[in-house]
């Protein structure tokens, strides 16, 4: 029998916390956008990428780069920008400089939804880290995600 490293063995235990934060996290928004609003996860977040876009220098999204963002593989990204572009919540056309390129842009529908969904989005993020505030092995975790700032 060999012998475990402690240091590896915290390092594991430190990732099944944060695995299992981030599955009660989801699992929670995704129930709170289905049933008032029709969205998954994936779609509210894709649509809140795009949504950010904008025409100036750099400020549309290559494909690979909203998949980083959504953190999909670039073929789950588009089957899911068809079945929201199907739904009318986005549009695609070709970049005017670059025919090869295609942009993706959130439509008015998709803009309203999202704007209504941001508060149940919100709502149940907020529950879900009350929630697993509560449980010692998370509390740390959530801390740690209440004082996270995006850079700018």
């Amino acid at each position: 029998m060999t012998a475990t490293d402690p240091a590896l063995t915290a390092l594991a235990q430190g990732w099944c916390a944060l695995s299992l934060l981030h599955g009660r996290i989801e699992a929670h928004i995704e129930r709170a956008l289905q049933s008032g609003h029709d969205l998954s996860v994936r779609e509210y977040s894709l649509l809140d990428v795009l949504s950010r876009q904008h025409d100036g220098e750099g400020g549309h999204l290559q494909m690979k780069q909203v998949a980083d963002a959504v953190v999909l593989s670039q073929s789950a990204t588009t089957r899911l920008v068809t079945r929201l572009e199907d739904r009318g919540l986005l549009s695609r056309y070709l970049c005017p400089t670059d025919r090869r390129g295609i942009y993706t842009d959130v439509t008015e529908a998709g803009l309203n939804l999202l704007e209504e969904a941001r508060p149940t989005n919100d709502t149940a993020l907020r529950q879900a880290l009350d929630e697993a505030a509560k449980n010692p092995e998370l509390a740390p975790l959530v801390r740690a995600v209440e004082t996270l700032r995006v850079p700018a």
